[in-house]
């Protein structure tokens, strides 16, 4: 976050000769002065230099008002405020980061569903599925040059259900592990089209801490920890 300040305006006028009444009252100015903004600004050295350098250019025959050095206080110690908020700020970010890489160490060997419809068969593969109303799905399941591996017809109902590929094909042929995707078309009793959406389940392997956010592996994919649709307990 960008922090705009005005800085003090610094007169630029000569140093007329002071007197000895001047100099005391220029010099009590400057001590009354440096105490309030040690108070204020926490003994900022920069702010002191300019405050010094403001005291020595003024004009003791028409020293800078007691108010504008109040208001060039109040302004600095906003400025301060602003900055330690700013380091607030990061503190908060880091723990936050903190926080989500613990979170996704906890998915380690769950099972977990996804949005997706494509996923890793090797010896069995996952899908759930939503369909608002009762209906008739046809599944269909292609392999990634796009060969149909297996279809099949089923009477669903309205709500989530979940499909298990064992990996064979309609002739019995066991197909081979990849990559395989699913889509599902239904109606219902009126044969009206009805939209059916699809996820992905597997086993979170491993989980990339040194992305951010951190990233969950499953079948050979990241998903970071909000694409998470629901957690299935293991049997």
């Amino acid at each position: 976050m960008a922090v705009d300040a005005t800085s003090p305006i610094i007169p630029t006028s000569a140093p007329a000769s002071s007197s000895g009444s001047s100099s005391s009252s220029s010099n009590s100015s400057s001590s009354s002065t440096g105490t309030t903004a040690a108070g204020l600004a926490n003994n900022f050295q920069t702010f002191l230099t300019l405050l010094t350098t403001q005291l020595q250019n003024q004009n003791p025959l028409d020293p800078l008002d007691t108010n504008q050095f109040t208001a060039q206080l109040v302004q600095f110690a906003q400025v301060e405020q602003q900055l330690k908020m700013n380091d607030q700020m990061s503190s908060l970010v880091t723990l936050q980061k903190t926080a989500q890489s613990t979170q996704a160490l906890s998915f380690v060997g769950q099972t977990i569903g996804v949005d997706g419809s494509t996923a890793a068969f090797n010896g069995s593969a996952t899908w759930n599925f939503n369909a608002p109303a009762n209906s008739t799905a046809t599944i269909s399941i292609t392999n990634s040059a796009g060969q149909t591996a297996y279809t099949g017809s089923y009477a669903v109902t309205a709500g989530n259900a979940s499909f298990v590929w064992d990996g064979k094909g309609n002739d019995g042929t066991q197909w081979p592990a990849g990559d395989y995707k699913m889509t599902v078309t239904a109606k219902d009793a009126s044969g009206n089209d009805v939209a059916v959406s699809t996820e992905i389940q597997g086993v979170v392997d491993s989980v990339d801490l040194t992305a951010s956010p951190a990233l969950l592996s499953m079948g050979g994919k990241n998903y970071t920890v909000d694409q998470i649709k629901r957690v299935v307990r293991s049997n």
